[in-house]
């Protein structure tokens, strides 16, 4: 047992074992910067640079040699129409002229082509007008003229003047026919007087009438929330999608203390005013 603690004892105080891990410590310290600033660098080809060359209305044959003249190499990346150029010319490229990029790099193309590219018509109808036309432009479609006709559904696509699941050329024109929230269908107005204000909405609704503006009036003579009248009364038939204008009403406490805030009395103030009304009393005349 001695022995295997005169061993570590040895071991552990030799200077050979210090001469030893420092010589490591520095070895490795020397390669970490050999690495940083000479082998890394080399490998990566750090600040070596080529700029980008601008090849936009160029021939691709011209566009190809003169990359590959810089050292950068190319791939086809779309085709689009253009009527500025002429067909097979690059219409642009990414990255963009002017940046710099390491050698070899792959620079992305887009030529212009003699054919105009196709794209199936979505469909838009019962879509809302802001609806539609994001569908449209995002499948490469123009929208055209809009025209409005009689109908309950406000700002709803009744048609499109391209079916749906045609193919056509991109950028093509739609038109597009849009109901104006007036139908041509005479509807009666029910009476909604004393109604709560969420029946009456609903009952509005379900006669094919749209709900207007809502004014609150104070009065403490019925329920809070209930119809107590409402526009236009003096017209028993309107078109399908017209608006009614509701008044409802409102607690008088409520509205006052909307208007100016809970009232706070000053507990100073109310004492002085106490003391002052007993001194009153008490004074003979």
């Amino acid at each position: 047992m001695k022995n295997v603690f005169h061993f570590i004892y040895d071991f552990f105080t030799d200077r050979k074992l210090y001469y030893l891990l420092a010589g490591l410590i520095l070895f490795g310290g020397i390669s970490l910067i050999a690495l940083d600033r000479a082998i890394m660098p080399a490998y990566t080809k750090h600040g070596h640079g080529i700029t980008v060359p601008d090849i936009t209305r160029m021939p691709l044959d011209e566009a190809a040699t003169v990359l590959k003249t810089r050292g950068l190499r190319y791939e086809l990346a779309a085709k689009r129409s253009n009527e500025a150029f002429p067909p097979d010319f690059v219409i642009d490229q990414t990255p963009n002229a002017g940046m710099l990029v390491k050698p070899n790099r792959k620079i992305y193309i887009t030529i212009n082509t003699t054919s105009t590219p196709s794209v199936v018509v979505p469909e838009v109808q019962d879509l809302s007008l802001r609806n539609a036309t994001i569908q449209l432009q995002n499948s490469g479609l123009q929208v055209g003229n809009v025209t409005y006709e009689s109908s309950r559904f406000r700002n709803s696509v009744l048609r499109q003047s391209v079916p749906s699941g045609r193919r056509v050329t991109q950028n093509t024109t739609v038109d597009l026919i849009v109901g104006d929230g007036l139908g041509n269908v005479m509807v009666r107005i029910p009476d909604v007087t004393n109604m709560h204000l969420t029946e009456a909405q609903n009952e509005l609704r379900a006669a094919g009438l749209r709900v207007g503006s809502i004014q609150f009036q104070a009065t403490d003579r019925v329920a809070p929330n209930t119809v107590l009248r409402y526009e236009p009364y003096d017209q028993p038939n309107v078109y399908e999608g017209t608006a009614v204008d509701l008044i409802v009403s409102v607690s008088r406490s409520e509205e006052e203390e909307e208007e100016t805030g809970p009232i706070i009395i000053d507990e100073s103030e109310q004492n002085d005013q106490n003391r002052t009304d007993t001194d009153f009393d008490t004074n003979p005349e």
